[in-house]
């Protein structure tokens, strides 16, 4: 029987890094912005028309919806629906008394990612092969002979004096 030490320390299997991070006290901020981006997920289909796309559930805090909105404009269009956001917000298992409206100048969703290099068209290669190619060929034969001037182009010399 092998002698077993008090404190040797048992093989573990490491935990994933999402387990790891939502672990214990430290993963109490992750978690919640994780249950508050569900909520807007559910949140969002009940918005009123065409306002899904310009504001976004910031925060849930008491009886208080915090929605943050991309312009004044849409701002006051939920200011005028609180009471539907209010409703909104009891279908889903909230009993929230109070709805707070803020404007951000950032936008509220990433835009799509773009391609990483744009995509040339065919005159654009063209050119470019064109180009390439005036760059290797030879330069046509001067008539006066290598290394010398065209007479008409050389300035007369000035006396120093």
């Amino acid at each position: 029987m092998p002698d077993l030490k008090s404190n040797a320390r048992r093989a573990t299997n490491p935990l994933p890094a999402a387990e790891a991070a939502l672990a214990g006290e430290t993963g109490a901020p992750l978690r919640r912005a994780l249950w508050l981006d569900a909520l807007d997920q559910q949140l969002r289909p009940l918005l009123p028309p065409g306002a899904a796309a310009h504001c976004r559930l910031a925060n849930v805090s008491g009886g208080q919806l915090v929605f943050v909105t991309d312009s004044p404009v849409w701002r006051a269009r939920l200011r005028l629906a609180e009471a539907e956001l209010l409703d909104a917000a009891r279908s889903v298992g909230l009993n929230p008394t109070a709805v707070i409206l803020k404007t951000t100048t950032v936008p509220l969703h990433a835009p799509p990612a773009q391609a990483t290099s744009p995509l040339v068209s065919a005159t654009a290669l063209k050119a470019v092969g064109d180009a390439l190619a005036s760059l290797r060929d030879p330069l046509p034969e001067d008539p006066d002979g290598p290394g010398s001037f065209p007479t008409s182009r050389t300035a007369p010399r000035r006396s120093g004096r």
